[in-house]
């Protein structure tokens, strides 16, 4: 997503090799595949840490169209990420791109998470892609209560299999900044990915419903001239290097010491 130091706006090579990554198989461990949805992880490539992982969902009466409105509907979010703290647009760099914050809850004692990312889409005809990657702004510094992770790369494929039907590829690289216990890297690939797959694809069953009742017409991700953002220059950003970050060490946190259930478990790496 970058050249150098230089923070770039994705262009089509980006899209095609983020497009590649979700359907190719090759060098994927599968670690969880039931009901549907299916999880896989990748070691790390040379002068990288961190593994990728990726999942997929069947999305049953599910258009892509409207699982790329969900994804891309602030105020929606807000009804069904429980995992989610606070999120907000920051500004908008072009048409199709835009810099935004999200943070998110890990299971207690776990340190929260947050991150700022540059985030670009585009339509690919019937099917659709979001994809961002983490950026640093003068006005959004981290904070001390919350660990600033980094995304190296994250975002969804949508991939339609008619007018109403579709399938949701999730990929993501991110460095949590924590060497985290081994139970919580378990417990993403074994119930909480899958879980929050499950939730995204709920939560577009409800979505024309809901949409049709909270201003219907207003789409910006659709229709640019709606967008009211103020506009962020390039200039502005530079790439948040990991290395930069605090690391903070929670491998010693035992499983047992978690304030959170299984139902209610939101340690997640949704974008």
């Amino acid at each position: 997503m970058s050249r150098g130091e230089i923070v770039q706006i994705p262009d089509d090579s980006h899209f095609n090799s983020f497009r590649e990554q979700c359907e190719e198989h090759q060098g994927w461990t599968v670690q969880y595949n039931k009901g549907g949805t299916t999880v896989w992880s990748k070691e790390p490539e040379e002068n990288k840490s961190v593994q990728k992982l990726k999942m997929r969902i069947n999305c049953k009466d599910v258009a892509a169209e409207t699982l790329y409105d969900v994804l891309h509907d602030t105020n929606y979010r807000k009804k069904w990420d429980s995992n989610m703290i606070e999120t907000f647009d920051i500004g908008r760099l072009t048409v199709n791109a835009d810099v935004g914050y999200y943070s998110w809850k890990c299971p207690s004692p776990l340190k929260n998470r947050d991150f700022v990312t540059l985030r670009s889409w585009l339509p690919l005809g019937k099917d659709y892609i979001i994809v961002n990657y983490s950026v640093k702004h003068p006005k959004y510094p981290p904070k001390k209560d919350i660990v600033r992770a980094v995304s190296l790369q994250t975002g969804y494929l949508m991939k339609s299999n008619g007018a109403n039907s579709c399938t949701l590829y999730y990929l993501t690289q991110l460095d949590p900044r924590g060497s985290l216990p081994k139970w919580v890297v378990n417990k993403v690939s074994q119930f909480v990915g899958p879980k929050a797959m499950k939730k995204i694809y709920k939560a577009c069953l409800k979505y024309p419903e809901w949409k049709h009742k909270h201003n219907p017409n207003y789409k910006p991700w659709l229709y640019p001239e709606q967008n009211s953002l103020p506009t962020v220059c390039l200039s502005e950003l530079s790439l948040q290097h990991a290395d930069s970050l605090e690391k903070i060490d929670e491998s010693c946190v035992s499983e047992e010491k978690q304030h959170i259930s299984d139902e209610e478990d939101s340690y997640s790496k949704e974008s």
